[in-house]
């Protein structure tokens, strides 16, 4: 799934925990946006991880335009996703 900014991909794991990978490329911009983009999906993850039902492998990836979200921004976009991860099938 994915939107403007951010793709997700995510599968049920058999560890007792979930796990959640980032990827952010050149493209997205310079390290320092890079590591800014990392920093707040690790954030919003560590916060909102025990809202997921079950165990998930999550991989998160940016893209090109993610640097153009502001730090508020970022958490809207990632809540969007996590209640998609919430209720797959639709």
């Amino acid at each position: 799934m994915q939107t403007r900014f951010f793709l997700v991909n995510f599968k049920e794991n058999s560890l007792e925990k979930s796990r959640i990978g980032i990827t952010v490329s050149k493209k997205v911009g310079n390290a320092v946006e890079r590591n800014r983009i990392k920093r707040m999906v690790r954030e919003y993850y560590r916060h909102n991880k025990d809202l997921l039902p079950g165990r998930w492998d999550i991989n998160i990836i940016a893209r090109k335009y993610a640097a153009q979200l502001t730090n508020r921004q970022i958490p809207d976009e990632l809540g969007r996703l996590f209640k998609k991860i919430k209720r797959p099938s639709e």
